[in-house]
Order: structure tokens, then C-alpha cells, then sequence
């Protein structure tokens, strides 16, 4: 196929920074690709069958995590409570529609953000804009600005990190099911989401108790005290995933070692482009993010370039058009796909399309516009008779007021008091949990053709 992990070298690249010192560069990768990887085939082998039962209708996957992780934040605290967001989303949504949900962190590689511009400019001075504390810093100086190859390495450091108290989390005992009512946050106890929690966790601890009586207990049925747990994040940075890419010794194939599943951008998924000729190769299961510009042809060739033998669990379509817009674009694109008999996971991206600048200067994403474009994505998949497949979120487990709305009623006043994300605006966790139960009543009136409420069940 005339594809190696380089081949992306001979293909026009977009969104990656071009560093003063290419010797450094180039040092720095090739010390990378020495280094062991931090996922293994097998994982992501297993994360595409799971995806196939998602393209299936038969699974939801649920992907959330940081818009970009943070060196100067990274905590054993803050991947527990990311952590244990995701896990509390993913009971609701299991609950709710009797159904597998598939998690996946945006965490632990999540370092590298596009831009829309390569400069950027504050009182008439112009320096290269943050792209992420794998590439550069955030502070507004040349010294910080300047990309650096070695931030390659810390960034390879946080990931395995990471993933080691991930799978601790994941496998020793913390997503055992009988500590649903211990992963409550402290700092949004009392709101409406969080009761609404409580007495679905009761329901759940009163099944328990029935099922141990039964002799169905952890110690007999693992899936009840371990969880299967997968990372993700944007190849971007495509000199740091060719360091990461490897031979599967066991299949022959190649795998980016990075992350369990890796996607393409919506300003980086030419074609013809860089980024999609790396992504080809590799056979972790992948996704591409579709916005509005994304047309009927295109979607094809991405899905003949990307997903050639069309197998189930491959390929990802990670809708993101803003609230406004999904009824517009996504029926055009859902019937192209169906037409072609293509096998997909249809994912809601909600946050990217309504990014929003607030009077007070900051940016930030009003919730009731995030949760309208997820009920708009349920909407448009019942109408087309296609799987509403999964949500795609950045969230977080920090107490942030970055995002406005919700039932804590965040406002623009509010921003300033925890705005602390170095790049978009993210969910706290009060704001996922309410957009979980959203969530699961779409699941429930796509499964069981009702939109009772997951309370009333």
C-alpha cells in the first residue's frame, strides 16, 4: 500500500509547529521510538471489538476528558476525579438503556491542540499561539511560545503515568459497582443531578444485594469490581505518533502505541493531507471529527482512505456543528453513509460547535446550547433510523466554572472565580452528570421507543 509510519512526510501537513532546532528534533524522536509503548495492540484489538458492537447498535460509547492536559496540573486528585465522572456517566447510561457503554478518556496523550491561527496577538505584539504543553507553553512570551521538542518527552513521562494509575483505578477495586455511592464529589453535593445519582445508586446497590443473594458476587462475576477502561486523544503532533507506532509482534501489524484509539481533527482531515496518509496505516480503531464543512463526497473517501475493508469498530464519525446546525448536516451525511453501507459509529461532539465568546472576554460554551445539540443528535439518528452512537465531551472533575448554565446556574460573572482550563472550556462535573441523564433518556427513546425520564424507571 506504499505506507510506512513516515509516509506522512511526503504529504502536505497542516496544525504542526515547525521547531528552530530541527537536530533537537530529531534526537528526541528517535529516543521516543526506543521507549516502551504505552498501550499494547491486544488493548486496542479489544477497544474495536467493543466499537463494533457500538456500529452495531448494540453499545453506546461514552469519550470524555480534558480539552488539553495540563503539565502544570497534572495530579494523581484530578485523573481520580475525571475518572470518577466518567464512571458515574457511564452507570446512568447504563442503567438507563440496558446497554454496554464503551469509556474512553481523553487523557493521557490529550497534549496537542490545533488553532485557528498560527499567531497570536495581544497589545501589538504577535508570538506563535499556544498549541499545547507538548509543543509550547501558554504564557505569553517568545521564551514560551518558542515550540521545544523535549516537552515531547515530559508529555511521554505524564501519559504513562497516567495510564498506570488509570488501570490501577480501572482493575484494583475502585470501579467495583458497590462504591457507586463513594463517587460523589464533594463540592457539587445537594444539586438536583447529584440526587438524582443518589437514587439511582440506591436501585443499584438494592439489585447487588438481590444478585449476592442469588451467588452472583465480584469474587465470581469480575465485571462487577473491574471495568474496561481505554485512552484516546487527536494525532496531531505526527512526528511524536511516528515515534510511538510500532510492529504488533503477534499480528504483523501496525500500531500506534500512544493511545488506545486516536482521531483525526476536523481542520486536519484532508484526504489527501498528512494526517489522514499516518492514520491509514495504523490499526487502532480511529475517528474523524465532521463539521459542517465536511461534504457528502469527502465522508467517503475518508471512509475508503481510513476504513478500506469497511470492518465494524475501525472507524469513529464524531459529529460537531453546533446546536443550530445539526438538523442542517447531519441527515445529508447519515444518508450518505447508509447509502454506501457504510459501518460506522455516529459519536455527538457538543462542545465544539457552540464555543462562544462572553461579555466578560472569556470563552466559554452556554450549557443549554451543548445540551440542545446532543437532543438534536438523538432527533436527527430516530428520524434517519440509524444509531445515535455515543456523546464526545470535554469535561472535567475539578470545580470550574467554565462552561455557563446548568443547575448551579453559572454565569458570566462566574467565569473569572474558576477558569482554569489553559485552552476551551470545560464541563464540571455537576454539568456531566446532568448532560448524562440527557443522555440516557435518548438512549431510552431510541431502545425502547419511550422518552421516560431515567428517574421514573
Amino acid at each position: 500500500m506504499n505506507w510506512s509510519p513516515a509516509s506522512w512526510r511526503n504529504k502536505p501537513v497542516v496544525q504542526v509547529p515547525v521547531y528552530p532546532d530541527a537536530e533537537a528534533q530529531s534526537r528526541v524522536e528517535t529516543k521516543l521510538k526506543s521507549f516502551p509503548p504505552l498501550v499494547f495492540a491486544g488493548e486496542a484489538r479489544n477497544l474495536k471489538k467493543s466499537l463494533a458492537e457500538v456500529a452495531e447498535g448494540r453499545a453506546f460509547l461514552l469519550q470524555g476528558g480534558d480539552c488539553a492536559e495540563s503539565f502544570a496540573e497534572f495530579h494523581p486528585d484530578n485523573i481520580r476525579d475525571t475518572f470518577r465522572v466518567i464512571l458515574q456517566m457511564a452507570i446512568i447510561l447504563t442503567f438507563a438503556g440496558a446497554m454496554p457503554v464503551v469509556k474512553v478518556g481523553r487523557i493521557a496523550g490529550q497534549f496537542a491542540k490545533p488553532r485557528s491561527s498560527d499567531m497570536e496577538a495581544v497589545d501589538g505584539v504577535e508570538l506563535p499561539s499556544y498549541r499545547g504543553d507538548i509543543i509550547n507553553a501558554s504564557p505569553f512570551d517568545l521564551a514560551s511560545r518558542t515550540p521545544e521538542p523535549e516537552r515531547m518527552m515530559q508529555a511521554y513521562a505524564q501519559a504513562a503515568s497516567t495510564l498506570n494509575l488509570l488501570r490501577a483505578f480501572a482493575q484494583g477495586g475502585y470501579a467495583d459497582l458497590h462504591n457507586v455511592h463513594r463517587w460523589n464529589l464533594g463540592f457539587i453535593a445537594g444539586s438536583s443531578s447529584v440526587e438524582r445519582y443518589r437514587a439511582l445508586a440506591d436501585r443499584i446497590s438494592e439489585t447487588l444485594e438481590f444478585m449476592e443473594a442469588c451467588g452472583i458476587t465480584p469474587a465470581s462475576t469480575p465485571q462487577l469490581r473491574t471495568t474496561d477502561f481505554y485512552t484516546s486523544h487527536e494525532a496531531l503532533l505526527l512526528g511524536y505518533e511516528q515515534a510511538m507506532t510500532r510492529i504488533d509482534s503477534t499480528t504483523g501489524d501496525w500500531y500506534d502505541t500512544s493511545a488506545h484509539l486516536l482521531w483525526i481533527g476536523d481542520r486536519t482531515r484532508q484526504p489527501d493531507g498528512a494526517h489522514v496518509e499516518f492514520m491509514r496505516g495504523i490499526n487502532n480503531p480511529l475517528a474523524v471529527k465532521c463539521g459542517p464543512s465536511l461534504s457528502n463526497d469527502d465522508l467517503i473517501r475518508l471512509c475508503d482512505v481510513l476504513n478500506p475493508q469497511n470492518e465494524a469498530g475501525r472507524l469513529t464519525l464524531i459529529a460537531r456543528f453546533g446546536a443550530d446546525k445539526v438538523e442542517e448536516h447531519l441527515p445529508r451525511l447519515i444518508r450518505t453513509i447508509k447509502r454506501e453501507g457504510r459501518k460506522v459509529v455516529w459519536s455527538c461532539d457538543p462542545m465544539h460547535g457552540n464555543t462562544v465568546k462572553a461579555g466578560s472576554g472569556y470563552k466559554t460554551r452556554p450549557f443549554d446550547r451543548v445540551l440542545k445539540e446532543v437532543q438534536n443528535f438523538f432527533v436527527v439518528h430516530r428520524a434517519e433510523g440509524s444509531h445515535a452512537g455515543g456523546v464526545h465531551l470535554e469535561l472535567t472533575g475539578q470545580n470550574v466554572t467554565e462552561c455557563t448554565g446548568g443547575a448551579m446556574a453559572i454565569t458570566d460573572a462566574d467565569l473569572s472565580s474558576r477558569y482554569h482550563t489553559h485552552c476551551d472550556p470545560r464541563l464540571n462535573a455537576n454539568q456531566s452528570l446532568e448532560l448524562a441523564f440527557l443522555v440516557a433518556e435518548g438512549i431510552r427513546a431510541e431502545r425502547f421507543k419511550t422518552p421516560r425520564p431515567v428517574a421514573a424507571q
